[in-house]
């Protein structure tokens, strides 16, 4: 074979194979990206125990009313369980719960109930759930509940849907389904109904739910976010509010959040391909595209910068005089030399940056 078209042959087969995003350098896909302003973090948690793997994936806040500062971070650690963070980012405990994806968490009148994507069978989904001790600050295990057939990955709860006696929550499962489901404590021990099914066509992962719009965001990672009516008798179709261009959004579509400030709801969701973050505008009607409002990055700082961001995590309040006016966390799929980790922002520091 003439040497000359052996590149050119190999570089077309990778980019059929579907590798395409990750084929084209991050340096590239930065330069051909919307421009994004500079943030530092202001701490990082501990490592993930898992070294040497792409281990650290998702956290979940908690936030602490009456101690601002005793505020807790709940992470995964995919190969092996769940850190508890405080905010000075040390890990004051470990849940050995396995293979567990994204995190999300609720307070209720039965605690603080801490539920995880479970993927420890890849042919049969589960979700874990834990109740969170805030002045222990440990994690006990209350059993897990199925959720269908297929890889487990996603996780987000319908705060606005659940009430004392049930937690609704939106399992998002590799193969692109998204399952609206009721769980309920019992007397301890948790149980499942599945409400509906929704599909995306490839894989997914980050959700979360308005509970102004009653709408549910689903991150398909290759495509983009798609919004789909939150409640439980809505139609089960839905519409793709932002694409991934490579322009304000590259992907990996993976980790999105939601806070609602200034009488709007803003969506932030991880620009995985370009190393950043984007924050959307959410109109009234259900199938206008998103606006841009800005978009971000965590440079290098004292505690370095963030790469590959799979899961992210905001909320507003007070978090103390390092945060007074709310928390986000990202997770660091770099972090070299040690093992994967979170890193801590401030939202008012992301909020000037970007003049919201």
């Amino acid at each position: 074979m003439n040497k000359l078209l052996l590149p050119l042959l190999l570089g077309s087969t990778m980019l059929v194979a579907g590798c395409a995003p990750r084929e084209v350098p991050v340096a590239v896909r930065i330069a051909n990206a919307l421009p994004a302003v500079n943030v530092v973090a202001a701490a990082e948690t501990d490592p993930v125990g898992t070294a040497a793997a792409d281990a650290a994936d998702d956290p979940a806040i908690w936030r602490n009313a009456d101690d601002p500062a005793a505020s807790l971070i709940v992470g995964t650690d995919k190969k092996a369980g769940l850190h508890v963070y405080t905010l000075d980012g040390k890990s004051r405990f470990f849940a050995n719960a396995g293979l567990v994806n994204n995190v999300d968490l609720i307070d209720t009148p039965a605690g603080v109930i801490v539920i995880a994507s479970d993927r420890n069978d890849p042919r049969n989904s589960q979700l874990a759930l834990f109740r969170l001790d805030p002045a222990a600050m440990t994690l006990t295990a209350l059993g897990k509940v199925a959720s269908g057939p297929g890889e487990a990955y996603g996780i987000c709860i319908d705060a606005g849907a659940s009430n004392a006696g049930k937690i609704t929550v939106f399992a998002a499962i590799k193969d692109g389904s998204v399952r609206q489901m009721e769980l309920a404590l019992g007397n301890g021990t948790p149980t499942a109904t599945l409400v509906r099914t929704m599909k995306l066509n490839t894989q997914i992962e980050g959700c979360v739910v308005d509970p102004a719009s009653r709408s549910l965001f689903v991150g398909e990672e290759d495509v983009g976010i798609w919004r789909f009516a939150a409640d439980a008798g809505a139609p089960t179709s839905g519409t793709l509010v932002v694409p991934a261009d490579g322009k304000q959004l590259v992907a990996d579509v993976e980790g999105l959040a939601l806070v609602q400030t200034g009488g709007r709801s803003l969506l932030v969701a991880s620009s995985q391909g370009d190393n950043a973050y984007v924050v959307f505008g959410v109109p009234a009607d259900p199938a206008a595209a998103l606006p841009m409002l800005g978009r971000f990055r965590i440079a290098a700082g004292k505690y370095g910068a963030t790469e590959e961001t799979d899961g992210i995590e905001l909320v507003l309040g007070d978090f103390g005089a390092d945060y007074p006016e709310g928390l986000f966390v990202a997770q660091d799929g770099e972090n070299a030399p040690a093992a994967q980790n979170f890193k801590l922002v401030g939202w008012r520091e992301i909020r000037l940056a970007l003049g919201l």
